[in-house]
């Protein structure tokens, strides 16, 4: 959690500041002669005990101030003993929690204070001892804070890396399902729209025929009930597809095209069909043509009731499969014409092509050219 001050330690946190400010503390008692080794002036030695336990007291802020702390205990390095343990630590936290050059500039000035320090502080052993061992220490204490800095850098970029796994899955995820939701879209408008583009053809037969006898009403009434019921049936397998895997939709064949047709004929649409295409293409070659066809119709019995549709089914493995649908065109085009972008996407996604539009005779053509491998 992050506060107004910065973010809060954990246990971990609190323990080893705990065990970091009894071991600074300890080691400057230890550290702390009285004086005897090296005659100073007793209120510089007084300086000496209180600036160090005030460093070490310090410590429970090194992680919010690190750099600010780590200059001042270079300062009271310059004189004190009891500072030592406290700025090992400051140095330690440095190399941890701020960059190399920083970490650097730390290290630097802390050897220039300990030059001062050999000048204050006339110790029994030699300079040059001195110097060695401090230098020795502080680079043995920066080498291990950068590459704890190093280590806690690289489990973080994984966690990153993992989190933005997470992130790119559940994206993957909802366009999956995306997709889905627009795969069933698709099959509701082809199924259900052919479906009730025939009852409407039917209830329309009966409202322009008062004349029809009463076997006529109730053969049409048949079919309507029929087509009604086929069309629940087709409605109810569609949206059972959203308790199913996405890959289960009910689809129709490549077979199945003459059956289409046949039930547009028994709508009393005159349909012609010149269907030559022997073998069976592949499922999904054979699933887009089929629903090529079942727009095609679908389109002319809403706008160009009562009109004769051609249609043309001609391919051979390695030559491709050519659909074609020609009708009458109206002298104006209704809807929003989402099933013609459906079935642009369907046609591209298997690497085929379509098109539609009028023609210079003034009739309608929706065809499309899709691949069929030898």
């Amino acid at each position: 959690m992050v506060g107004s001050e910065g973010p809060r330690r954990s246990v971990r946190d609190w323990a080893v500041d705990s065990l970091s400010f009894l071991v600074a503390v300890f080691g400057g008692f230890l550290l702390y002669d009285d004086g005897k080794s090296d005659p100073i002036a007793p209120w510089l030695l007084a300086l000496d005990f209180w600036a160090g336990m005030a460093l070490c007291l310090a410590l429970w802020f090194r992680r919010r101030w690190p750099v600010q702390l780590g200059v001042i205990s270079a300062l009271l390095g310059t004189f004190s003993d009891t500072a030592g343990i406290a700025t090992l630590f400051l140095i330690l936290t440095v190399a941890i929690y701020r960059p190399f050059r920083t970490t650097a500039m730390i290290f630097g000035l802390n050897l220039i204070c300990l030059m001062i320090y050999i000048e204050v502080r006339q110790k029994a052993e030699t300079p040059r001892e001195v110097a060695l061992w401090a230098i020795l220490i502080y680079v043995a204490l920066a080498g291990w804070g950068l590459y704890l800095r190093s280590r806690r850098q690289l489990l973080q970029t994984l966690r990153d890396r993992a989190d933005r796994a997470e992130a790119v899955a559940r994206l993957q995820a909802q366009q999956a399902q995306m997709r889905a939701r627009e795969e069933i879209a698709r099959e509701m408008h082809d199924v259900l729209g052919h479906r009730l583009s025939l009852l409407s053809v039917h209830a329309g037969a009966l409202a322009y025929r008062p004349d029809a006898t009463t076997q006529e009403v109730a053969g049409a009434a048949e079919t309507i009930r029929a087509s009604a019921h086929q069309a629940l049936q087709d409605l109810r397998e569609v949206i059972g597809v959203l308790r199913a895997p996405v890959g289960e939709l009910p689809q129709p064949t490549f077979a199945d095209l003459p059956v289409l047709v046949e039930d547009s004929r028994q709508a009393g649409v005159p349909v012609e069909l010149n269907f030559d295409a022997p073998g069976n293409p592949p499922d999904h070659v054979g699933r887009t043509a089929y629903r090529i066809v079942q727009e095609g119709l679908t389109n002319a019995l809403k706008h160009a009731p009562g009109q004769a549709v051609r249609i043309q089914v001609i391919g051979a493995p390695g030559n491709g499969l050519k659909v074609e649908v020609t009708n009458p065109a109206p002298s104006k085009r209704f809807g929003d014409g989402q099933g013609l972008l459906g079935l642009t996407e369907r046609a591209q996604l298997v690497d085929g092509r379509l098109e539609h539009g009028r023609t210079p005779e003034g009739e309608f053509r929706l065809a499309a050219w899709l691949p069929w491998p030898a």
